[in-house]
């Protein structure tokens, strides 16, 4: 593979480039008058701004999608993938724009050179039916409804959201882009809840486990104890989380990480249950406080407190749910039970890739 001398280059620049030097131009002389919008969003590391060196060692590099209208998609998307075939640069910026399969049956691609046409990473689509693709909604369906949201997951919704948008000539991308970039603020409400709720099933468990002789239990409950407030923190600031290899990366770019780190860092640190509770309740404390600065509530005590009888420390995070749901005004999400959106009780990538079972899970949750 070509290394390029200027060295590595953000994917979204990569993108642009190829947008700015090869696509448009050839979109202007051989499509003259044709409405397209030009984009990268959808999978990969440069999407969410994660991407470094590193990345460039599979399906990264100069990657475009175009999105026409449906029917315009049908009539050209074949001619178009043709036309980008055989006159795209063979490299952008030193960046091979062909992508070979080392293995054939494999989906994931690797710059390399040629000297042929070129394999590349520009897709045609149109809007609707990429947003039916991967995440779910019906075409032309406007405004998504309470299932709609909860069925999709936040990677893929930041996904979509993400990236950037280099040309709209349709208004609908931008349109989508817009309606899709943050929850209704009833959901909202309404994950928070849940977020809190999964908190407070498992805060007394830290000690509990400890009590019982099984330090490596209790160790790996203050691990998911961390993971769910990083996340609480990231819905708080209005940032969809990503998957668990970039979880920690989003985490560490709020305003509250700095403070809220050295806390987290320390509970997955400790050694003993006494030190892996008190760093464990600092973090509490600090998120509750996030919480109540949020004005979505009253403000609530956010003090840890023992556990009922038991001599555990804890938040006692369903306070902070029953605060929020009380606030619901949705009549479907207030007779809802507190068990969130898909990815709020399930990491399996696989199945969050899946928009069917995931439909059909919420289908039957609720």
């Amino acid at each position: 593979m070509v290394t390029p001398e200027t060295g590595f280059l953000p994917g979204l620049e990569l993108s642009r480039i190829l947008y700015d030097e090869a696509v448009r131009p050839l979109l202007d002389e051989e499509y003259p008058g044709l409405r397209y919008a030009a984009a990268r969003v959808g999978a990969g590391s440069e999407v969410l701004g994660f991407d470094t060196a590193r990345s460039t060692d599979h399906e990264w590099g100069p990657r475009l999608n175009l999105f026409l209208t449906p029917e315009e998609a049908a009539r050209h998307g074949s001619g178009l993938h043709r036309l980008l075939a055989e006159r795209l640069p063979k490299q952008v910026r030193g960046w091979p724009t062909h992508f070979r399969h080392r293995d054939p049956e494999g989906p994931v691609g690797h710059m390399a050179p040629t000297d042929g046409p070129v394999n590349h990473r520009v897709s045609v689509d149109d809007v609707g039916g990429w947003l039916h693709t991967r995440l779910g909604l019906a075409p032309g369906s406007g405004e998504p409804t309470v299932r709609d949201w909860l069925a999709m997951p936040q990677q893929n919704l930041a996904e979509f959201t993400g990236g950037a948008v280099f040309h709209d000539g349709l208004g609908t991308l931008t349109a989508a882009r817009r309606r899709l970039a943050w929850y209704p603020d009833q959901i909202w409400r309404w994950l928070l809840a849940c977020q809190w709720q999964r908190v407070s099933q498992e805060e007394a468990f830290v000690g509990r486990c400890a009590e019982a002789g099984d330090d490596l239990g209790s160790a790996v409950v203050a691990g998911r104890l961390v993971r769910d407030l990083m996340r609480l923190c990231l819905l708080l600031h209005r940032r969809y989380a990503p998957y668990g290899k970039w979880l920690g990366t989003a985490f560490s770019r709020l305003p509250v990480a700095g403070e809220l780190s050295v806390s987290l860092r320390s509970a997955l640190a400790a050694v003993d249950y006494p030190a892996r509770e008190r760093h464990l309740c600092d973090a509490y404390e600090t998120v509750a406080a996030l919480q109540n600065e949020s004005g979505l509530t009253e403000p609530l005590d956010p003090t840890r407190r023992p556990y009922h009888d038991r001599p555990f420390q804890v938040l006692h995070a369903e306070r902070f749910a029953q605060a929020l749901a009380a606030t619901l005004t949705d009549p479907e999400l207030r007779v809802l039970p507190l068990t969130g959106s898909v990815d709020q009780w399930t990491d399996n990538t696989d199945l969050l890739g899946r928009q069917r079972p995931l439909r059909a899970a919420i289908e039957a949750l609720l």
